[in-house]
Formats: C-alpha cells, structure tokens, sequence
C-alpha cells in the first residue's frame, strides 16, 4: 500500500475528500503515516518535518540498486562472517550528527522537474546529488548471521535505504534494507496507531510539536488579521490559543508574534 492509497481509503471512510498524509512512506515500508482531514491539511507541514524514529532491518552480503529488496541486485557475496559487534558500533559513530549521503535513485526527489524513479525505471543515467541530513541517534537492538537490526531517531529527509548502503560500505560489505517500520512521526507513535476499521480523529493542535503560546483575548483579531503583537519571548514558531482555544501557529520574531497559519476562521 503506498501512501496515496491510504490517504484514498480513509477519504472513503469518512466521506470527504479533503484528505493528506505528513510523510510519505515507501511502499515497502510499514508504520506510522498521520493523516489530516478537513481544515487539519493547512498544518500537515509542521507534522512532516518533525523528527521520525524508524527500526530498519539491515541485510549483509547483498546490495541492490533502489538500497531495499524491491531493486535489481548490484553486488553478492556469499561466503563471510558478521562484523563484530564492537566493530559495528565503532561504524555507527560516524552516521550520527549531521552527516552527507546520497539519496536512492529509486525515490521521488525531482531531477529537473521529473521524478528520480521514473528515470531509474526509464534507464535514464542521471546524478543524485549529496544532501546533509541529520541522525540524532542509531541504536542497535539485535544482530544474527546476515541481519542488523537498528532504532534510528533522525530528522526529516534522511533515507534509511542509502543509510543501510552506506553503512555496509563502511564495513567492507554490500548491504540493503530488508525491511523497514517507522515507529514515530513526532507526536504520532506505532503503539498509538489505528487500521482503517478503527480511526482515531485527534485534535489537530495535540499533533503538532511546538511550544504553546498564550495570547491575550484582547490581540485575538489582531492576531488573525495578520498585525504584530509585542511580546517577550525568543524567536521561536509556535501554537497560539486565546483562553484554551487554538488559534494556529504563529511565528515570533525581533519580538514580535504574527500568525503564520490559522485554524478559525480569519474573518474573527
């Protein structure tokens, strides 16, 4: 099921066609996809470029072209024995802080206006570029004969897939992802998740990760017509309320709070 797909399904069960997802997940993959419905699309956003946990299962001794089982395979070795888990960990030191890497061919980043896996797909030769992203932390939770498995908490726009490749190269040995669960998206964790018979419907306001301010009742207008407030706090973006009632994000900056994004209606 892609992410699209899912997005079709709840649109059906719910009778409405204003539907999105924050995060588009590989077809391959399984776990967390937030979906927004209604006047919770404008905020989709904020949800996408939250921190994401994923447990990536990392398989040595094959590599492929699109860096998961989905691809053609590029590199075999039959014969060799796991790195020591001392060795490993040694590895992993240098995927953590921000670091480069080389998105797969095989994803949706635009190569002069069209998508890189309908090129790959086309046999098109072209060049991904190099993109820094940002791994907070890499924990290892179990290894086997042929298989690391990894937690991996990161940042928005790191593709595990190249991560997987990436570390087998640093260990001398081809690698591909074998199988991938994002068990978090920000607020949104696997052990909170529902299937399509059982949707949950959140406020969109517990969703969104950012810092809660409270505005006076009185800037409310002002606020939603788009005019400064003064305030005190550092520059920051953040979700407004006015006695308990979310407002939408705002952006506070050289002291002033203006509103980014609303959720009632402007018109206030």
């Amino acid at each position: 099921m892609t992410s699209h797909d899912a997005v079709n399904l709840v649109r059906r069960n719910l009778h409405t066609k204003k539907v999105g997802h924050g995060g588009t997940l590989d077809p391959a993959a399984v776990g967390v996809l937030p979906v927004a419905v209604g006047r919770a699309t404008k905020f989709l956003e904020y949800i996408a470029d939250c921190d994401k946990t994923y447990r990536a299962e990392i398989l040595f001794g094959v590599a492929t072209d699109s860096g998961d089982l989905e691809g053609e395979i590029i590199n075999r070795v039959e014969d060799f024995e796991m790195p020591a888990l001392d060795e490993i960990n040694s590895a992993l030191k240098n995927f953590t802080g921000q670091i480069e890497q080389t998105p797969p061919k095989h994803s949706a980043i635009k190569i002069n206006g069209r998508k890189a896996y309908d090129l790959a797909r086309k046999n098109i030769d072209f060049e991904m570029p190099r993109r820094v992203v940002t791994i907070h932390q890499i924990k290892i939770l179990s290894v086997d004969e042929k298989i690391l498995t990894l937690e991996i908490d990161c940042a928005k726009g790191t593709y595990i897939r190249s991560l997987a490749a990436d570390i087998g190269e640093s260990l001398k040995l081809p690698a591909t992802l074998k199988f991938l669960t994002r068990v978090r998206v920000g607020n949104f964790d696997l052990a909170d998740a529902c299937d399509f018979d059982s949707l949950k419907i959140l406020p969109v306001e517990n969703c969104i990760d950012l810092p809660k301010y409270e505005l006076a009742e009185r800037r409310v207008k002002a606020f939603c017509n788009g005019l400064p407030t003064n305030v005190s706090e550092n520059d920051a973006r953040v979700k407004v309320y006015a006695e308990e009632k979310f407002l939408g994000v705002g952006k506070i900056r050289a002291g002033e709070l203006r509103s980014e994004k609303l959720f009632i209606d402007s018109s206030i």
